[in-house]
């Protein structure tokens, strides 16, 4: 059996003075969520959390409103620092990372689509997109030829000299999923990014995401 390409081990964050104890404390952390704002008037918003993703696998987390999926989903590329546990990435653990290898964790093997679109307004759709190449050094001339790919294969042919503020919802989220893909990362980080859009693009834009993870 092949190992996964993400694995998480008692994977816990703590806000709060004093929650770097939490984890490690056997009574503190069996307290139900109220007990430990309470007690210590620390938030555990992720708790003990222990998982696996596959190669090619749409894993998907489901909770509701504030039950710690944003947090979860930041601390997988250390966007938030998780308390304690471990992330697993091919092997290595992110949370032992240096800086240097944290950057290039996520320039090149992990991505994220953002729920609000993280667009820069002062650049074009193409250089939007080609951002993240632009960022790893690529040629001018490379990192356009592939976001002219990816603009095509998200459906914005034609829209390259636009600005974010010229286009609608469903297409600034489609420029922030082929920003995602430009660099061709191994993983995906997906945060609720098409909770603002209205339900009919909603429904548009999970099945193009569906399409591309076939395509691709």
């Amino acid at each position: 059996m092949n190992s996964p390409d993400i694995s998480v081990r008692n994977l816990w964050k703590v806000f709060g003075h004093g929650g770097d104890k939490i984890p490690d404390n056997p009574e503190l952390s069996a307290l139900s969520s109220a007990e430990l704002l309470e007690r210590t008037g620390c938030v555990a918003a992720v708790r003990n959390l222990s998982f696996d993703v596959a190669k090619g696998e749409v894993f998907v987390v489901m909770g509701l409103s504030g039950s710690g999926k944003s947090t979860l989903v930041r601390c997988l590329t250390r966007l938030i620092e998780p308390t304690s546990g471990q992330v697993l990435v091919d092997g290595k653990d992110v949370l032992q990372a240096g800086l240097a290898e944290l950057r290039e964790l996520r320039r090149r093997k992990m991505s994220m689509v953002f729920q609000h679109f993280g667009l820069l307004p002062h650049r074009t759709v193409l250089d939007n997109v080609s951002y993240g190449l632009q960022i790893r050094g690529a040629a001018k001339n490379e990192r356009y030829a592939r976001a002219r790919e990816i603009i095509e294969l998200v459906g914005l042919k034609g829209y390259e000299q636009h600005y974010p503020d010229q286009l609608s919802g469903g297409m600034q989220q489609r420029v922030g999923l082929g920003r995602a893909l430009a660099g061709d990362p191994d993983t995906i980080l997906f945060d609720e990014p098409f909770s603002a859009l209205d339900p009919l693009i909603r429904r548009d834009m999970q099945a193009e995401v569906i399409r591309l993870h076939k395509e691709m």
